[in-house]
């Protein structure tokens, strides 16, 4: 339910509708526009990047990933809400409330990912991760649903995009707010607190955790080889997200409507993906799954580049939902098999990590390519197919049999 409800922000407020009019009316659609999108991002990962390994460790120590998750679904929802007032030309606050809304977005994911390992056993990690990226595509359209409705109303009102973006942003996060109910009225904390070094404060004993594992981390070879891969096709993955819309409207000539069907269409696939390989990558294996997935990435972009026509780049985009859904589950998964049982807000802190670090590498690659080409999109996309190359290529060198064996012979446990 968690996955269901977070899932519109992304969906409406980085993927559909508030990055393209970030880029149109925020930024007057000058060239920088979607570099200023993408920067802002970037900021927003880093600050994720600085924070997230210690959150996790001082999770795990503490037991205490419920109430961190609730603060930072509050943050992200009261944020989402005043985009409400970010108008043509407030660009400054625009840049700082998008800045605070993904950097409690993405902390908050890292938190109820680490959830996953204790709500399934190791042969349903893909199945139950599946479940829940699958709902989380469902929410997403049911939000940006219930966006176009509204959009629809408006344009046949009259109204321009200042004055209707802002009231999606409200509906965003007034429906985040409902859907994460559920989880926070009856997900339990099963993590028992960890033993704790007497007389250190909390934040130097989280990074204590944190450099015992650092300090172990050869032992994790397959875990940090895995993360060096997330990192890289991650990259590509997190540029079709933050810059779908833009290229739709800015390469291909869509409206706002035609792009709001687009992202609806895309999330439905996506949810079949996510749901489908949910259920098979168990017996196919993580990797095999993931692997597949990173070829219908380069497939895609290919078609993306290439498209002359709406038809064509339709297709693309379903393919992306196809290939989204599966690689995120898939991902999610296998780092929960990689990770000891004392420490798994921590690892899924290090994969936040690494999701956030590509999420700047990706997207900061995309606006510099647009922004000194003068705005050729198709380049900028076609650059981006880089990135899962060079993961397919990483992807080969994991072992996941030795990877859940060290998951397995913790050689921190016994330090603590």
């Amino acid at each position: 339910m968690f996955d269901f409800a977070n899932s519109g922000y992304t969906t409406v407020v980085i993927t559909a509708i508030f990055n393209a009019y970030f880029v149109a009316e925020i930024a007057n659609n000058e060239n920088w526009g979607t570099f200023a999108w993408t920067a802002s991002l970037a900021v927003s990962y880093v600050l994720i990047i600085l924070t997230a390994p210690a959150l996790g460790a001082y999770a795990d120590a503490y037991a205490v990933k419920k109430p961190l998750l609730l603060a930072t679904t509050a943050g992200c929802i009261v944020f989402t809400a005043l985009l409400y007032y970010a108008g043509p030309g407030d660009l400054w606050l625009a840049i700082m409330l998008i800045i605070l809304t993904n950097f409690f977005f993405g902390s908050g994911e890292n938190l109820i990912a680490a959830f996953l390992p204790e709500l399934a056993k190791n042969q349903s990690l893909g199945k139950v991760s599946g479940w829940g990226w699958g709902l989380g595509y469902l929410g997403g359209l049911f939000t940006l649903g219930c966006c176009l409705v509204y959009v629809t109303w408006a344009q046949a009102q009259g109204h321009e995009a200042s004055q209707y973006v802002p009231v999606t942003m409200v509906i965003t996060a007034t429906i985040f707010a409902v859907a994460s109910l559920p989880t926070f009225l009856y997900l339990k904390e099963r993590a028992q607190p960890q033993p704790h070094r007497h007389g250190r404060r909390i934040v130097y004993e989280s990074f204590s955790r944190l450099r015992d594992t650092l300090k172990h981390v050869r032992h994790y070879q397959d875990l940090m080889r895995f993360l060096v891969c997330l990192v890289f096709y991650q990259a590509g993955i997190q540029t079709v997200i933050a810059l779908a819309a833009i290229y739709a409207q800015q390469a291909m000539g869509f409206d706002t409507q035609e792009t709001l069907l687009l992202i609806l269409l895309v999330n439905i696939t996506a949810a079949l993906g996510a749901f489908a390989f949910g259920h098979i990558q168990d017996k196919l294996g993580h990797l095999l799954t993931i692997g597949l997935t990173l070829v219908g990435w380069i497939i895609m972009i290919l078609m993306a580049w290439a498209a002359e026509d709406r038809a064509m780049f339709w297709a693309a985009a379903n393919l992306a939902g196809l290939c989204l859904g599966a690689s995120q589950s898939a991902g999610r998964a296998l780092v929960g098999l990689f990770s000891p049982v004392t420490r798994r807000a921590e690892f899924f802190g290090l994969w936040g990590l690494a999701v956030k670090l590509s999420s700047i590498l990706g997207p900061l690659t995309y606006g510099w390519v647009s922004w000194i080409s003068q705005g050729d999109h198709r380049l900028a996309m076609l650059i981006t197919g880089s990135y899962f190359i060079i993961g397919l290529l990483i992807l080969a060198r994991i072992n996941v049999i030795r990877g859940q064996i060290a998951a397995q012979h913790d050689p921190t446990a016994t330090e603590l």
